[in-house]
């Protein structure tokens, strides 16, 4: 698993109007090809009228998998620009399609691919590029007494932190980058010398802030 990578956090859409032709950039998150597919047939159907709906995807950790499709735009006018804005802006699991209602001017392929490319740029603007980090779930329990000088050094370090349990006994959820886990488990097993019970859990992504 990658320690991060840069996505999209929502779906969303923007639209510019150049030479009276519009152009509409959507965005969607996406975990595998097959909700690309799903995505991107979606807005075929909801735009049916539209010229054009041009788009590509890139999703894995490597980018192993990139599509893209000019839909009766002139070959690489269309779904090329929407895939280099992926590539150059180093998102991935990111479906993007730009509609296009044609306003009745030729554009010319140089033409095309700036409308793509701005049509793909607006598109991620509107889903919020961010940075999903790998974090280790580490469960910290421990006796009330502990509680606040904890709590204190994990803020003083700068430990995200998640749901805290209240029972006879207080379970924190810790959530240290991944690559960071091991030593955060021998730091917080020092702090409470030893008296804490520390579990290690999943190792998930949540988005850099959250």
């Amino acid at each position: 698993m990658l320690e991060q990578y840069r996505t999209v956090r929502s779906s969303g859409s923007k639209e510019v109007v150049i030479r009276k032709s519009r152009f509409i950039g959507h965005v969607m998150p996406v975990e595998n090809e097959e909700e690309a597919l799903l995505f991107i047939e979606d807005l075929k159907k909801k735009h049916r009228d539209a010229t054009h709906n041009c788009s590509a995807y890139v999703i894995g950790e490597r980018d192993e998998i990139q599509r893209q499709s000019d839909d009766g735009e002139p070959s690489g006018t269309a779904g090329k620009p929407i895939l280099e804005v992926i590539r150059n802006q180093g998102v991935k699991n990111v479906a993007i399609v730009v509609t296009r209602y044609f306003g009745g001017i030729m554009l010319g392929a140089g033409g095309l691919i700036r409308a793509y490319t701005d049509g793909a740029v607006l598109a991620l603007e509107a889903g919020e590029v961010i940075t999903r980090v790998l974090r280790r779930e580490v469960f910290v329990e421990i006796e009330y007494t502990w509680l606040g000088k904890v709590e204190n050094e994990l803020r003083g370090r700068g430990i995200q932190t998640g749901e805290t349990l209240f029972t006879d006994k207080v379970t924190l959820l810790c959530l240290p980058r991944n690559d960071e886990g091991d030593a955060f488990m021998a730091w917080i097993t020092d702090l409470t010398q030893g008296q804490a019970l520390v579990t290690e859990g999943r190792r998930i992504y949540y988005s850099e802030g959250d």
